[in-house]
């Protein structure tokens, strides 16, 4: 890769463009499975961001000393160690959080995400450009989890940012939002996998359609400078 790194175009791909959820459609088992409510999305999201950067930082710093021969099984190491440190301190700081997330924590190791951005970009990258990648892939997939969550907390509760607690302390039990009330119909459909499908599904048709209308924009703003555009012509004329 060139030395020129495009950090803009690194940050569009994560959040967007190349979103692991939205568009290589990679992690969806976690994704679908613990997504019920905010904080648990908050907390697999935050997860996830930590082991991304972690490997990408080391993968890139090793990239040179690693042999084609063993390069996936060494990877694979090295998120394995970074996904035993996060879950290490999840036990340290956020143990209520981490017994519901419970086995997801550790199948993050198995995330094709953290090994496509390893093998991918790390691999072939100086550090610092690896550490960004990897920090805007994980927050792009992290944002997807809390709009997922938010919706399915939302539909099935009527209510918001519920156990925040389990995160922030004490103090983020008050952060609760009552969206609806008490006469709200929950929709416990919502809570369920079948509704994670259906609201994950709605997420990438929305940035699908975004895409197309941003392209058809761009097009018709090319169409219009091709069609205004004037021929010069130009003569010299001969002493």
């Amino acid at each position: 890769m060139s030395n020129d790194v495009d950090y803009k175009e690194i940050t569009h791909k994560g959040l967007w463009g190349n979103n692991a959820a939205l568009v290589q459609l990679l992690g969806l088992c976690p994704l679908l499975a613990v997504s019920s409510t905010v904080v648990n999305a908050l907390g697999l999201g935050l997860a996830t961001l930590i082991v991304l950067v972690i490997s990408n930082s080391v993968v890139s710093l090793i990239r040179r000393q690693v042999s084609d021969a063993v390069r996936l099984p060494a990877f694979v190491m090295i998120i394995a160690s970074a996904v035993t440190c996060t879950e290490l301190l999840m036990k340290a700081f956020t143990y209520e959080l981490y017994l519901i997330l419970g086995i997801f924590i550790p199948l993050i190791v198995t995330n094709c995400a953290v090994l496509g951005r390893a093998d991918a970009f790390a691999s072939k990258n100086k550090l610092l450009p690896s550490a960004v990648d990897g920090f805007m892939m994980g927050l792009g997939f992290m944002l997807v989890l809390i709009a997922v969550g938010a919706v399915r907390e939302l539909l099935g509760t009527g209510h918001l940012f519920a156990d925040m607690h389990l995160i922030f302390g004490e103090s983020a039990r008050s952060w609760q939002l009552n969206v609806f009330g008490e006469r709200f119909p929950n929709v416990i459909f919502a809570l369920l996998p079948p509704g994670a499908f259906i609201v994950v599904g709605f997420l990438i048709a929305g940035k699908n359609l975004i895409d197309a209308k941003l392209k058809a924009r761009a097009d018709a703003l090319k169409a219009q400078t091709v069609k205004g555009s004037k021929r010069v012509r130009t003569t010299g004329s001969v002493a």
